[in-house]
């Protein structure tokens, strides 16, 4: 048997924050109370840390097979654990494209056996992300795929996303979507608007967003589909699914954490480390994902943690590869920008990033830190303010536009399954 004993730490307690020690044994919560006196392999005098079920994040691309200059599911996992996740599920832009059963549990096989945290995995919609014909979505939900997704492209035709989304009610998956209609693209890099035309570059229709989801939105009142938006971006967007939802769609939504903090005015010239898909928009619309989060039509948090070489974000905007890093710096960035000035509540912001993905995607992991739980667990320093530093990235991929900003929350240590997943420099 084998015990750890957390003394005086916080814990958020029906929307309140507490004081309580908590005690492990074999990975499992066996007591909480104000004071426990017992006696444990090891004692972590935490007084005034937080202690969290473990972070979840529905949108990581851990690019293993096909892409591991990149990042591997090793990297990509320890990087989660660095940022306090427990549980991610990993998006299927891959080579082989986990569409068929034989690509899906190779996957799952290497998920499983390299991973530091739980690892979902996604189910690809269609071959290499673009067919119209759909792949075998019964086959892969009964091998384990969480949803069905081809996050990185959106589906093109009315056609195949109205067969996707039956087959995934059928079996009872969400259908995931990256929104975005290609014929309004036409080559841009970065928002359509009054920075783009400052900066001399081509840009991207936010039409191209509100409209292929209006599309979507029908078709998911048509099919009684569970239909989750990816990285939602804009104001159209969010009111397009604050209608649907008073209309009766199932319909959830994430927001990226670069989207609730910076927008198109933040770019500081040709850096492609502000090239995302979707791109930073304008301020009225990074306002209506902040209020959209807050009022509840915009359920949940995820990361879209998408890591690249150095060489391909070192290139122009033109150049540059779509895609920023965050798994190891969304807590602290948002604890930092939400909670401390009193935009969210810290209870609000772990119910973005622990309890609602949880509960959208049907996930096996705790959503509170109480008895009987399993030890999904995250410590972290919420007083002690500390520099992002690339150097401290345990993610192959340092393609983020945060690297020097001091935020608080630290991660002082991360339990799965009460095994150390990640454990800070330094004495706890």
């Amino acid at each position: 048997m084998t015990t750890l004993l957390f003394k005086q730490v916080q814990i958020v307690e029906a929307d309140q924050v507490v004081t309580r020690d908590v005690l492990v044994t074999d990975g499992t919560i066996t007591a909480v109370a104000p004071q426990l006196d017992v006696t444990a392999d090891r004692v972590i005098q935490a007084t005034g840390q937080l202690l969290t079920p473990g972070l979840v994040d529905t949108h990581v691309h851990f690019r293993e097979p096909g892409f591991e200059y990149k990042e591997t599911i090793a990297t990509g996992s320890r990087a989660a654990a660095r940022g306090g996740f427990t549980t991610v599920a990993a998006m299927p832009n891959l080579n082989p494209v986990p569409a068929t059963l034989s690509a899906f549990e190779t996957v799952q096989a290497r998920n499983q056996a390299a991973g530091v945290v739980h690892i979902a995995q996604y189910g690809a919609i269609s071959e290499g992300l673009t067919a119209d014909e759909i792949g075998d979505l019964p086959a892969l939900a009964a091998a384990g795929a969480i949803a069905f997704t081809n996050d990185g492209k959106g589906v093109q035709t009315a056609a195949t996303m109205l067969d996707a989304m039956t087959a995934a009610a059928k079996v009872n998956r969400p259908l995931v979507a990256h929104v975005e209609d290609e014929s309004l693209v036409k080559g841009g890099v970065m928002n359509l608007g009054a920075r783009s035309a400052e900066l001399g570059l081509p840009g991207i229709n936010p039409l191209a967003e509100s409209a292929q989801l209006a599309r979507d939105l029908m078709l998911a009142q048509a099919t009684g589909v569970h239909y989750h938006v990816a990285h939602l971006s804009t104001k159209e967007s969010v009111a397009l699914v604050r209608l649907a939802k008073q209309n009766g769609i199932h319909v959830t939504a994430e927001v990226s954490p670069h989207h609730l903090l910076l927008d198109e005015t933040d770019i500081t010239g040709d850096d492609a480390l502000f090239k995302m898909n979707p791109p930073l928009r304008a301020p009225a619309d990074r306002a209506a994902v902040i209020a959209g989060l807050l009022d509840g039509t915009i359920d949940m948090v995820a990361t879209d943690h998408a890591p690249h070489s150095v060489a391909e974000k070192e290139r122009s905007f033109i150049g540059a590869a779509f895609g920023i890093t965050g798994i190891e710096t969304s807590f602290q960035l948002l604890y930092t920008h939400l909670v401390k000035p009193g935009i969210a509540t810290l209870a609000q912001l772990l119910t973005w990033m622990n309890a609602a993905p949880i509960d959208a995607f049907q996930l096996e992991a705790p959503k509170q830190v109480a008895v009987g739980e399993r030890a999904d667990l995250a410590l972290f320093d919420l007083e002690t303010p500390y520099q992002i530093n690339a150097q401290d990235f345990l993610s192959k991929g340092v393609n983020t536009p945060f690297i020097g900003e001091v935020v608080y929350g630290q991660t002082r240590l991360t339990l799965v399954a009460g095994k150390i997943a990640y454990q800070a420099e330094g004495e706890l």
